[in-house]
């Protein structure tokens, strides 16, 4: 048996997991011992997984302030089979114990190749002190495991352990003998109670002086039967004290889960992405509390940077750095630095940053030997290499509606979730039309452009609400990996590029509420699309090993009406990238990394 305790507590809803964490505590008490918390959330199978979303974010708010308490980890699924997620994550987590409510015991072609061992719990209406625990010991082969769970939650509760001994018939083998004088043996054993005859109405009358039952299940149970055994789940039903049925994990279930009847799993890119975005969307409001994510922080070892790109925002700017400022480095040190990415402001942008005791840093300053190109894309990239932190969120400076959640939303779902690698914002984004606002009328080019280019050439990335969002954070691991493209294309650009590295699995998105901000013109938008198809169109032609972007098609014809004419204006837009940050030799030698960029592949 493993010496340690990796406990899965898995559960429908928040009163059925917290009433299982009880148990989980007092079982994986040590600092070695580690404990996760899997929600689930069933969708019928006639149905899109995608609809569960609301469900999967509600249950991961309701379980997160009991987990956090000890330490846990809440991890939330969204499946239409339930078993064959539960059994995916054991195996992903490496769980050595399950823990399932009774009302909720796993069907016996899936019990047949459990992965790992499993108790089935009957928890108590209110948390009780454990002072003596009845283990009936009828020789079956799980006793081993209900015995080690007794000591584990004895030694724990200063309990007593009273080992009822029901057996029909004398047992002569020498590894039960051996058990039976092992128990003898133990302090914790005070009584033994010997019974012949009907060991359930024993048991049943033994446990009225007991808080806490732990038994073993049965080892083959009949195929019209209950999973654990007739004897176990009459016992479950008359005992008014919490009970444990435990049941060890086969050698044969490690091996093969050929046995198990269930429908073929759908791979299809629809489930991907629905799965996807049940489970990995996410609310900012799950990560208000800040305190927590600056415990999260300091025990992950993270440093997290806050990059603000800045043209002109002298009337935002202030109100944005005085808010990060408050929230993240005085009330709460999230934040390890803010330093504003200033793109040559004309206007008082750079005055007030400054005045405010912030780093600014204009990016055509920066890695002036590799030539200086203007747009968004590239003061990102060249922020890339001033700022400092493993975590680096990047938000917009012409937000109105400034509030901490534009900051703590993107970081959270990275701080919480060590497997994500990327994490994008999104939000309603009013439309300001003369004096009036619609609530929903902003993201033209996204809903335009953006989402029926991905559908069409990366419908994995379909279900981002907002691709094209200024606001979203990353991994110094993962961002330094991928180009950047210079102009309005970077955020389209890194959204395929970190997709087509780490996949789906390691991306998310959070709803930061709404966005306020200053509305671009027609003309503005029409360029902004064109850069964006271009960006789509180059990453689609390198996947086919193709030159879909040719010089013919750089520039667009802008329509200009003046004084009652119409007139052509010829831009010149072209979707330049610049290489992944983890090629420039002085990034690497500024972060200490060997010379050879085939260390990095």
């Amino acid at each position: 048996m493993p010496t340690t305790w990796r406990v899965l507590v898995a559960g429908t809803t928040r009163q059925e997991i917290e009433s299982l964490m009880d148990f989980s505590q007092r079982i994986a008490s040590s600092p070695e011992d580690s404990i996760v918390a899997l929600g689930l959330v069933h969708v019928p199978s006639d149905q899109s997984l995608s609809t569960g979303v609301l469900d999967a974010r509600r249950l991961r708010e309701a379980v997160e302030p009991t987990v956090q308490r000890l330490d846990g980890k809440v991890i939330v699924r969204v499946a239409h089979n339930l078993w064959r997620e539960i059994e995916e994550i054991i195996s992903d987590q490496k769980c050595t114990l399950l823990l399932l409510d009774w009302n909720s015991a796993p069907p016996q072609d899936w019990l047949r190749t459990l992965p790992c061992d499993l108790a089935i719990v009957k928890p108590n209406s209110s948390f009780v002190r454990i002072r003596r625990i009845l283990l009936p010991i009828r020789g079956g082969p799980y006793a081993a495991l209900a015995l080690r769970i007794a000591l584990a939650i004895a030694e724990l509760e200063h309990a007593e352990i009273t080992v009822l001994h029901a057996v029909p018939h004398t047992r002569r083998d020498d590894q039960y003998q051996e058990l039976l004088a092992r128990l003898r043996a133990l302090p914790q054993v005070t009584n033994w109670i010997n019974v012949r005859g009907d060991a359930v109405n024993a048991i049943v009358k033994a446990s009225r002086t007991h808080q806490l039952v732990i038994m073993g299940g049965i080892a083959k149970p009949r195929l019209d039967g209950p999973p654990i055994g007739p004897t176990a789940t009459s016992i479950l039903k008359k005992t008014k004290i919490s009970t444990l049925v435990v049941r060890s994990a086969q050698p044969s279930s490690l091996a093969t889960t050929s046995e198990r009847l269930s429908e073929p799993v759908d791979y299809t890119i629809s489930v991907i992405v629905d799965k996807w975005f049940a489970e990995n969307t996410f609310d900012a409001c799950e990560f208000k509390d800040l305190k927590h994510l600056v415990k999260l922080k300091e025990q992950q070892g993270l440093t997290i940077s806050l990059g603000l790109p800045a043209l002109n925002e002298e009337k935002t700017i202030g109100k944005i750095i005085q808010t990060m400022q408050r929230e993240f480095v005085g009330r709460h040190p999230l934040l390890d630095e803010i330093v504003v990415i200033d793109s040559n402001s004309t206007d008082h942008t750079v005055e007030i940053a400054e005045s405010l005791g912030v780093r600014v840093v204009k990016h055509p300053e920066v890695l002036t030997q590799y030539e200086v190109w203007s747009g968004k894309g590239e003061a990102l990239w060249n922020s890339l290499y001033v700022l400092r932190g493993d975590l680096v969120a990047w938000i917009d400076t012409d937000i109105v509606n400034i509030h901490p959640r534009f900051v703590y939303g993107i970081l959270g779902p990275l701080i919480r979730e060590p497997h994500l690698m990327y994490v994008k914002g999104f939000y309603q984004r009013p439309l300001r039309i003369g004096r009036k606002l619609e609530a929903r009328g902003g993201g033209r080019v996204t809903e335009l452009v953006a989402r029926p280019l991905l559908n069409m050439f990366y419908p994995e990335l379909s279900g981002f609400v907002q691709p094209l969002a200024g606001e979203y954070a990353g991994r110094r691991q993962a961002l330094e990996r991928v180009p950047f493209f210079a102009g309005y294309g970077v955020e389209i650009g890194l959204l395929i590029d970190i997709w087509k590295r780490y996949g789906l699995h390691a991306m998310g998105q959070v709803d930061l509420e709404e966005r306020i901000h200053r509305n671009q013109s027609l003309s503005a938008l029409s360029k902004m699309a064109f850069e964006i198809i271009q960006v789509v169109m180059l990453r689609v032609g390198a996947t086919r090993g193709d030159e879909l972007v040719n010089e013919l098609n750089k520039s667009m014809k802008l329509i200009r009406y003046e004084q009652n004419e119409f007139q052509l204006d010829v831009a010149d837009i072209r979707a330049r990238a610049r290489p992944a940050m983890i090629t420039i030799p002085e990034y690497r030698n500024l972060r200490g990394y060997p010379s050879n960029y085939g260390d990095f592949g």
